[in-house]
Protein backbone atom coordinates (compact mmCIF):
# COMPACT_ATOMS: atom_id res chain seq x y z
CA UNK A 1 0.00 0.00 0.00
CA UNK A 2 1.59 3.16 -0.76
CA UNK A 3 1.09 6.19 1.88
CA UNK A 4 0.49 9.06 -0.85
CA UNK A 5 -0.29 12.16 0.63
CA UNK A 6 -3.97 11.88 0.17
CA UNK A 7 -4.01 8.61 2.32
CA UNK A 8 -2.37 10.53 5.26
CA UNK A 9 -4.39 13.75 5.19
CA UNK A 10 -7.37 11.83 5.98
CA UNK A 11 -6.21 9.89 9.02
CA UNK A 12 -7.47 11.11 12.23
CA UNK A 13 -6.33 8.25 14.17
CA UNK A 14 -5.72 4.67 14.33
CA UNK A 15 -8.26 4.37 10.73
CA UNK A 16 -9.16 6.51 7.99
CA UNK A 17 -12.83 6.83 7.43
CA UNK A 18 -12.07 4.06 4.57
CA UNK A 19 -10.51 1.54 6.68
CA UNK A 20 -13.06 2.28 9.72
CA UNK A 21 -15.23 0.98 6.67
CA UNK A 22 -13.65 -2.17 5.70
CA UNK A 23 -13.08 -2.96 9.13
CA UNK A 24 -16.85 -3.18 9.64
CA UNK A 25 -17.74 -4.53 7.21
CA UNK A 26 -15.74 -7.34 6.79
CA UNK A 27 -16.55 -10.98 8.04
CA UNK A 28 -12.51 -10.75 9.25
CA UNK A 29 -13.52 -8.30 11.99
CA UNK A 30 -15.83 -11.09 13.20
CA UNK A 31 -13.45 -13.57 12.87
CA UNK A 32 -10.50 -12.50 14.70
CA UNK A 33 -13.28 -11.45 17.48
CA UNK A 34 -13.79 -14.36 17.84
CA UNK A 35 -10.38 -16.10 17.90
CA UNK A 36 -8.79 -13.84 20.02
CA UNK A 37 -10.75 -14.55 23.28
CA UNK A 38 -10.81 -18.50 22.48
CA UNK A 39 -7.26 -18.49 21.81
CA UNK A 40 -6.84 -16.62 25.21
CA UNK A 41 -9.16 -19.26 26.53
CA UNK A 42 -6.98 -21.98 25.62
CA UNK A 43 -4.20 -20.11 26.65
CA UNK A 44 -5.03 -19.80 30.31
CA UNK A 45 -6.52 -23.44 30.26
CA UNK A 46 -3.04 -24.42 28.53
CA UNK A 47 -0.96 -22.52 31.48
CA UNK A 48 -2.50 -23.82 33.87
CA UNK A 49 -1.89 -27.55 33.07
CA UNK A 50 2.00 -26.42 31.85
CA UNK A 51 1.89 -25.31 35.65
CA UNK A 52 0.31 -27.73 37.08
CA UNK A 53 2.89 -30.25 35.20
CA UNK A 54 5.94 -28.49 36.57
CA UNK A 55 4.62 -27.96 40.06
CA UNK A 56 3.56 -31.43 40.07
CA UNK A 57 5.45 -33.45 37.26
CA UNK A 58 1.93 -34.64 36.47
CA UNK A 59 0.03 -34.01 33.01
CA UNK A 60 2.62 -34.05 30.70
CA UNK A 61 1.06 -34.92 27.68
CA UNK A 62 -2.09 -32.90 28.12
CA UNK A 63 0.42 -30.20 28.92
CA UNK A 64 1.95 -30.41 25.76
CA UNK A 65 -1.05 -30.91 23.80
CA UNK A 66 -2.26 -27.75 25.38
CA UNK A 67 0.17 -25.96 23.71
CA UNK A 68 0.43 -27.58 20.60
CA UNK A 69 -3.59 -26.54 20.56
CA UNK A 70 -2.68 -23.14 21.66
CA UNK A 71 -0.04 -23.28 18.92
CA UNK A 72 -2.42 -23.83 16.22
CA UNK A 73 -4.38 -21.12 17.41
CA UNK A 74 -2.00 -18.72 17.44
CA UNK A 75 -1.28 -19.69 13.55
CA UNK A 76 -4.90 -19.36 12.85
CA UNK A 77 -5.10 -15.82 14.18
CA UNK A 78 -2.17 -14.71 12.42
CA UNK A 79 -3.26 -16.29 9.50
CA UNK A 80 -6.56 -14.76 9.77
CA UNK A 81 -5.45 -11.24 10.91
CA UNK A 82 -3.60 -11.16 7.71
CA UNK A 83 -6.11 -11.00 5.72
CA UNK A 84 -8.07 -8.92 7.93
CA UNK A 85 -5.38 -6.29 7.85
CA UNK A 86 -5.31 -6.94 3.85
CA UNK A 87 -8.97 -5.73 3.54
CA UNK A 88 -8.46 -3.25 5.85
CA UNK A 89 -5.22 -1.39 5.41
CA UNK A 90 -4.38 -2.75 1.62
CA UNK A 91 -1.68 -5.22 2.72
CA UNK A 92 -1.16 -8.78 4.26
CA UNK A 93 1.44 -7.28 7.99
CA UNK A 94 2.97 -4.33 8.95
CA UNK A 95 0.31 -1.83 7.97
CA UNK A 96 1.58 1.57 9.89
CA UNK A 97 -1.27 1.39 12.37
CA UNK A 98 -0.55 -2.05 13.74
CA UNK A 99 3.40 -2.09 12.60
CA UNK A 100 4.95 -2.92 15.61
CA UNK A 101 1.95 -5.06 17.45
CA UNK A 102 2.77 -7.49 14.06
CA UNK A 103 6.53 -7.10 14.42
CA UNK A 104 6.14 -8.40 18.40
CA UNK A 105 3.75 -11.22 16.80
CA UNK A 106 6.89 -12.84 14.74
CA UNK A 107 8.44 -12.74 18.41
CA UNK A 108 5.55 -14.67 19.51
CA UNK A 109 5.35 -16.92 16.92
CA UNK A 110 8.81 -17.92 16.99
CA UNK A 111 8.57 -19.17 20.18
CA UNK A 112 5.70 -21.22 19.75
CA UNK A 113 7.51 -22.28 16.14
CA UNK A 114 10.68 -23.26 18.67
CA UNK A 115 8.78 -25.03 20.86
CA UNK A 116 6.85 -26.87 18.23
CA UNK A 117 10.17 -27.65 16.67
CA UNK A 118 12.27 -28.66 19.96
CA UNK A 119 9.44 -30.71 20.93
CA UNK A 120 9.25 -32.78 17.22
CA UNK A 121 13.03 -33.36 17.59
CA UNK A 122 13.20 -34.17 21.25
CA UNK A 123 15.90 -32.04 21.26
CA UNK A 124 14.89 -30.71 24.84
CA UNK A 125 13.86 -32.22 28.23
CA UNK A 126 10.33 -31.79 29.18
CA UNK A 127 11.31 -29.33 31.59
CA UNK A 128 12.57 -27.05 29.20
CA UNK A 129 9.75 -27.43 27.01
CA UNK A 130 7.69 -26.50 29.60
CA UNK A 131 9.86 -23.30 30.12
CA UNK A 132 10.05 -22.69 26.50
CA UNK A 133 6.36 -22.27 26.39
CA UNK A 134 6.22 -20.47 29.27
CA UNK A 135 8.51 -17.48 27.51
CA UNK A 136 6.18 -17.99 24.72
CA UNK A 137 2.88 -17.65 26.51
CA UNK A 138 5.02 -14.40 28.14
CA UNK A 139 5.64 -13.17 24.94
CA UNK A 140 1.86 -13.95 23.83
CA UNK A 141 0.47 -11.81 27.03
CA UNK A 142 2.34 -9.11 26.26
CA UNK A 143 1.52 -9.38 22.76
CA UNK A 144 -1.79 -9.47 23.73
CA UNK A 145 -2.01 -5.98 25.78
CA UNK A 146 -0.17 -4.43 22.57
CA UNK A 147 -3.96 -5.28 20.49
CA UNK A 148 -6.18 -4.42 23.39
CA UNK A 149 -5.00 -1.11 23.75
CA UNK A 150 -5.01 -0.36 19.87
CA UNK A 151 -8.93 -1.86 20.46
CA UNK A 152 -9.13 1.01 23.27
CA UNK A 153 -7.50 3.49 21.17
CA UNK A 154 -10.15 2.59 18.23
CA UNK A 155 -12.89 2.80 20.56
CA UNK A 156 -11.91 6.03 21.85
CA UNK A 157 -11.42 7.31 18.53
CA UNK A 158 -14.72 6.13 17.38
CA UNK A 159 -15.82 7.85 20.83
CA UNK A 160 -14.32 11.12 19.87
CA UNK A 161 -15.48 10.92 16.11
CA UNK A 162 -19.15 10.07 17.04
Amino acid sequence: MSHSLAGKSDRTGLYTEAERQRRDSTIWTLVQGVLAPVQFLVFLVSLGLVLRYLLTGQGYDLATLSIVVKTGFLFLIMVTGAIWEKVVFGQYLFAPAFFWEDVFSFAVIALHSAYIWALYTASLAPVDLMILALAAYAAYVINAGQFLLKLRAARLQAEGVA
